[in-house]
């Protein structure tokens, strides 16, 4: 039985590959600062604990077969935090001993920046934007001289993955989609914006840790096959809730200045990686990862489907609360009352 040790397992991606893992009958272990309160608790080993902190990253890798690490903090977080806990905590694990026979890092597509000639493919410039970006590149690094060391360390590179449960920036969609409200988009919407379903990500880890181990020990973007316009696909939202509401352009030019003004201020959870790239035509190749035999079942429309029928199911849990994770809705701050115009 192969032992799985999943960083970040109490978080929305956490989650999600610990219940694809379950049918397999492997043994997993899950290490979380946030508490593991799921379920699926019963079937997890479950160690709460910091990734910063050596003793129980040891504790923590103990004999682990395959580690997957999904732990990170997101942009709403510190520069601080972002970067101790997504590069420190990244070679504290990389460190520990014995290392494990598979090590896959969870990285993202915004390594590459704002995208200026999609597809972007996994050799293209690495330009983060903001700490988040940066420090996924520099762990990045970190899994590369761990590879030349003789490591197998595949990267994965996400597009915005969603489906049931991801909250977050995506809950203002759902919210407004469910109070009947039309909801806006910078600039046209006319651009492509490829995201992806999470259960097509926990398809593609799987595949890392499985797959053949010099063929899987690269680099390789994950994204839906199937997307179209943001218009396009924010508009499926709002047709599945029913109300005959529509998505309305708004001017990119002075609403980006808002935003920014809004953030700068603390009154709204949007930061610049979101609305610096949200009129751009923004999709990777998936190419290489096809070669190994991997096809992404969902398009962006039904995940976002999946993720809002979810919403409406469990809306009258999670109103109220708040935090910094996927699985939380974001303060909304100002952009509470933005909706009132829609």
């Amino acid at each position: 039985m192969t032992t799985w040790l999943i960083t970040g397992g109490a978080g929305f991606l956490g989650v999600n590959l610990i219940r694809h893992l379950m049918p397999r009958g492997e043994r997993i272990r899950s290490l979380d600062i946030a508490p593991f309160d799921d379920p699926e608790r019963p079937h997890v080993e479950v160690i709460d604990g910091d990734i910063r902190d050596r003793n129980v990253v040891e504790r923590a890798m103990d004999g682990v077969d395959i580690v997957v690490h999904c732990a990170a903090a997101l942009p709403l977080c510190s520069r601080e935090a972002i970067f101790s806990t997504d590069v420190d905590g990244t070679r504290l694990l990389l460190e520990a001993r014995p290392p494990a026979a598979r090590f896959i890092f969870i990285s993202s597509t915004a390594v590459y920046g704002v995208p200026d000639r999609p597809p972007l493919r996994e050799d293209d410039p690495l330009v983060g934007v903001g700490p988040y970006g940066e420090a996924k590149i520099a762990a990045e690094r970190l899994c590369l001289e761990a590879r030349a060391r003789g490591c197998c360390a595949p990267i994965v590179r996400p597009k915005t993955f969603i489906g049931p449960e991801r909250l977050g920036a995506f809950e203002i969609l759902y919210e407004w989609a469910y109070q009947g409200r039309n909801f806006p988009l910078l600039g046209s919407g006319a651009n492509r914006y490829q995201l992806l379903d999470v259960e097509d990500l926990c398809r593609a880890i799987v595949l890392c840790a499985t797959g053949d181990r010099d063929a899987v020990n690269q680099t390789f973007n994950v994204g839906a096959e199937r997307f179209g316009t943001m218009r396009e696909d924010f508009q499926a939202v709002l047709d599945r809730a029913g109300h005959g509401k529509r998505i309305v352009p708004l001017p990119a030019g002075p609403a980006v200045l808002a935003l920014k003004l809004f953030e700068r201020l603390g009154l709204s959870p949007l930061y610049a990686w979101i609305y610096a790239t949200a009129t751009k035509d923004s999709f990777v190749s998936i190419e290489r990862i096809g070669r190994l035999g991997f096809r992404p079942q969902f398009s962006n429309a039904e995940a976002l489907i999946r993720g809002y029928d979810w919403y409406v199911a469990n809306r009258q849990r999670i109103r109220g609360t708040s935090g910094v994770t996927h699985r939380k809705p974001w303060r909304q701050g100002v952009l509470a009352l933005a909706k009132y115009a829609f």
